[in-house]
């Protein structure tokens, strides 16, 4: 057939057609448009090297013929879900397009007026549809072949990069990634990545995340580029389009994060949009009984296709596999977007609550011990009945982008959370060997209001033969917070044998107004930044360099409301960066980045002098080097980089501050895509050095960082069965290293190795199509602690979560 089809196109290249100008004319009518160019056959016989990676074939086909001029229609559904390979050579741009539509099924002709269109070659009658602006995709991320890794993501006031185009290590998993796998949680995504390591939050079931060695905590997870917008402790992944993992230093991307985490990495995720006509549903459960619905709706409508709507809505509920723990989840979200020539708006409203009950959390590490214990068995729940917690999430966002003129745009986002929790938590405090434990109950009802925005304008200019990629941009929020406790005596209980221990109804502490929690902080971040991007030797050497003036205002307040504490700081940070691209596949970077970070709230409760108050803000550094590989089918990468910070200490009755640095330095290797037909895979591997330096007295000085596994490797792949035709057989491998628990470095846990399988069908019933999906996570069922964690005054464990069966059946109609 591809001889066929070359034959074919060779016979029409008489009729070749282009243009010297693109005339922007777009000819419309009952919805459907096509491009239209001047003649300017010369430049369409032109052969030149090429590199196309593997993607989108419509998007790829659309790029090219916008470029070349070549007036080429189709109608789009004769692209939907086909992906070209990757083509490499010399060619012309219509010997391109020939070489494209190899195996696709796919022929370009040309018709008598010189313009050229798709036909099905089995099928050489078509009504001539052309494909319209609307349904172009103009996303600069390159899709992965297989569909689950995109290469790239959200840069803060850069915007959406392609990873080859800057110089920083992004990557992004994509919502076929998160449906193939049925994960229900941002960490369980950010699993396959072997730079980021997970676990709860303090004394909660919140996702706390350790990327490249530091912290960062779920409240500091962006949307679209805003921070606090989404829900605090746990985040749904049924409306989510991709999440985009960015490894290192961002605070020059995207401004300080609410809390001061995340000097090592961020995490932004973007929602779903209309992109076509969808109405899918997926119905879901487990081993253990939970039972989940899922539906998806898009459309897009208007006489151009200008206006989608998307409605994600899901609900789950059902025991966990942890004994006597149950969870149910809701949540609804809706997406708006208008697209015109040039002026873009879309609005995002959601709405999560979340219920757990009979929570199993974290394992204090008690003053005593001097060695970690053996890990309980993995469905073993040592949290009493009564420990529970409610969640509840209202949030919404508004984007708008207006094309100034061909050179220049404005950009601007304005995001608002309501968040409202109410938990009665209980964690016991590991005594000794033999898993004895005390415990008590902590009764927080907890409310956050968040204000988010930013504005940005975006330039493209040439000086000479220098390109140049200009932003300037503002960042901020307004984040208050609203709290109150009560805190009961302690309770015996064992991790290994656990004892149901009835509700302590006497208060030993208490702070605030229970039914009317008083405030007790407000943070005002805001910066500007501006930075530009030099292209030399046609964008080959790309050197960033750019300025942020950051501002950092926060007061905080007594339990009765009264105002306790404030502070204000700013700082002026540089970014450095430069990329080279020998080729069209291989980019060399390198950065420098400082930061102003808000300082750490030290828990009221501490034996510190200073407990209840903030630490001031500090400057964090990172340097980096790597390469990178993408060339569509395959990704990979190699990075080394050191961050340092200010690390703070206290004694008992002392005072808790600044009296040294953690510096991590360390190694990341990645490599992704399709190798073989039908394999995919996604491996990645970490090596940290995380000491510490200059500490008080020198007590410290060598240890390592506690909470940081000294290595991570994780093997992931799938394979597409050629002897059963759509079944796809997949698993993944962690393996995470050992990391200390405390920084005198006497307790440390082991390391420890994960072991997932899954498996996919895809087949038809009732002429709908369907994809069935297994994943098991954990399959030997092992017992192991997952992660360490030390705050101002203590240490705990995260243990690693039982084995779990998913199944779960998607339609679409």
């Amino acid at each position: 057939m591809a001889a066929q089809r070359k034959h074919y196109f060779k016979n029409q290249l008489h009729h070749a057609i282009s243009a010297a100008i693109f005339s922007t004319s777009l000819v419309v009518g009952a919805g459907v448009s096509s491009l239209t160019f001047a003649d300017n056959t010369v430049q369409q016989e032109t052969r030149e090297q090429v590199n196309i990676a593997a993607g989108n074939l419509g998007k790829t086909l659309t790029d090219i013929a916008v470029r070349h001029h070549i007036s080429l229609s189709f109608d789009p559904a004769l692209t939907q879900g086909l992906k070209n390979k990757a083509v490499s050579g010399n060619f012309s741009p219509l010997e391109l397009i020939d070489a494209l539509l190899e195996d696709t099924g796919l022929i370009m002709t040309a018709n008598q007026d010189g313009t050229y269109r798709l036909m099905d070659q089995s099928n050489y009658t078509l009504s001539g549809l052309a494909v319209s602006a609307e349904q172009i995709d103009d996303s600069v991320l390159t899709e992965y072949k297989g569909g689950q890794i995109e290469s790239g993501g959200r840069l803060g006031v850069f915007g959406e990069q392609d990873s080859a185009n800057v110089p920083f290590s992004v990557v992004s998993y994509t919502n076929k990634a998160i449906e193939d796998q049925q994960l229900e949680s941002i960490a369980e995504v950010l699993a396959s990545d072997a730079s980021v390591q997970s676990g709860y939050g303090y004394g909660n079931y919140s996702e706390k995340f350790m990327i490249r060695g530091f912290e960062l905590d779920s409240d500091a997870i962006s949307y679209g580029g805003l921070y606090g917008i989404l829900p605090r402790q746990v985040v749904s992944t049924n409306a989510v389009e991709s999440v985009q993992l960015l490894k290192g230093s961002s605070a020059f991307l995207n401004g300080v994060t609410p809390g001061g985490t995340g000097i090592g990495g961020a995490i932004n995720l973007e929602p779903k949009r209309a992109e076509e006509h969808l109405t899918a549903l997926t119905l879901d459960t487990t081993a253990e009984g939970q039972v989940g619905i899922n539906t998806d709706v898009a459309r897009r409508f208007g006489d151009k296709n200008q206006w989608g709507v998307r409605v994600n809505a899901l609900h789950r509920e059902g025991d966990s596999a942890i004994d006597n723990e149950s969870r149910e989840e809701n949540s609804f979200s809706v997406g708006v977007d208008y697209r015109a020539e040039k002026f873009n708006v879309s609005t995002d409203v959601g709405y999560q609550k979340q219920i757990i009950d009979n929570g199993r959390s974290i394992v204090y590490a008690g003053s005593a011990l001097t060695q970690i214990p053996t890990t309980p068995n993995a469905e073993t729940n040592y949290a009493p009945s009564w420990a529970d917690s409610e969640l509840e999430t209202l949030y919404g966002m508004v984007k708008a982008d207006y094309e100034l003129n061909e050179n220049w745009t404005l950009n601007a986002a304005l995001g608002a959370n309501k968040n409202k929790e109410f938990g009665e938590y209980s964690s016991p405090t590991v005594t000794n060997l033999d898993g004895d434990a005390t415990v008590s109950r902590l009764t927080v009802p907890y409310e956050s209001n968040t204000l988010s925005s930013s504005v940005s304008l975006l330039g493209d200019l040439t000086t000479g033969e220098v390109t140049h990629q200009l932003n300037a941009a503002y960042s901020g929020f307004v984040n208050k917070t609203y709290a109150a406790y009560t805190m009961s005596g302690t309770s015996n209980t064992n991790i290994y044998d656990p004892a149901d221990v009835a509700y302590p109804e006497v208060n030993l502490y208490a702070g605030g107004d229970m039914e009317n929690p008083h405030i007790r902080s407000k943070t005002d971040a805001k910066g500007l930044s501006f930075a530009d991007t030099l292209g030399f030797m046609d964008d080959s050497i790309l050197v960033t360099a750019g300025v942020r003036y950051q501002e950092i205002d926060v007061n905080n307040y007594k339990y009765d409301g009264a105002l306790d504490t404030a502070y204000s700081d700013t700082a002026t940070s540089p970014i450095y960066g430069i990329v080279y691209k020998p080729s069209d596949t291989i980019s060399l970077y390198a950065n420098h980045i400082e930061a102003l970070q808000q300082g750490e709230i030290i828990s009221s409760t501490a034996s510190y002098s200073n407990a209840g108050k903030n630490l001031k803000p500090y400057i964090s550094k990172q340097n980096e080097v790597g390469i990178k590989f993408e060339d569509g089918t395959l990704g990979a990468g190699a990075a080394v980089f050191e961050i340092t910070k200010p690390q703070a200490y206290g004694e008992d009755g002392g005072v808790y501050d600044y009296y040294g640095e953690q510096r991590n330095r360390g190694l990341e290797l990645s490599l992704y895509g399709e190798p073989l037909d039908g394999l995919r895979i996604n491996t990645s591997a970490t090596w940290l050095d995380p000491k510490l330096e200059n500490t008080k007295d020198g007590t410290n000085d060598g240890n390592d960082a506690a909470g940081v596994a000294k290595y991570r490797l994780v093997l992931g792949g799938e394979y597409d069965l050629h002897t059963l035709e759509g079944l796809t057989l997949g698993g993944k491998i962690i393996r995470s290293g050992p990391q200390y628990v405390n920084t005198s470095n006497t307790l440390e846990i082991a390391p420890w190795t994960r072991v997932d399988v899954s498996a996919r069908y895809e087949s038809t019933i009732a002429q709908h199509d369907v994809t069935w999906r297994l994943n098991i996570t954990n399959v030997m069922n092992e017992n192991y602690w997952a992660s360490a964690a030390a705050t101002t005054y203590v240490n705990y464990l995260t243990q690693g979560n039982p084995r779990e069966i998913k199944l779960s059946l998607s339609t679409e109609f």
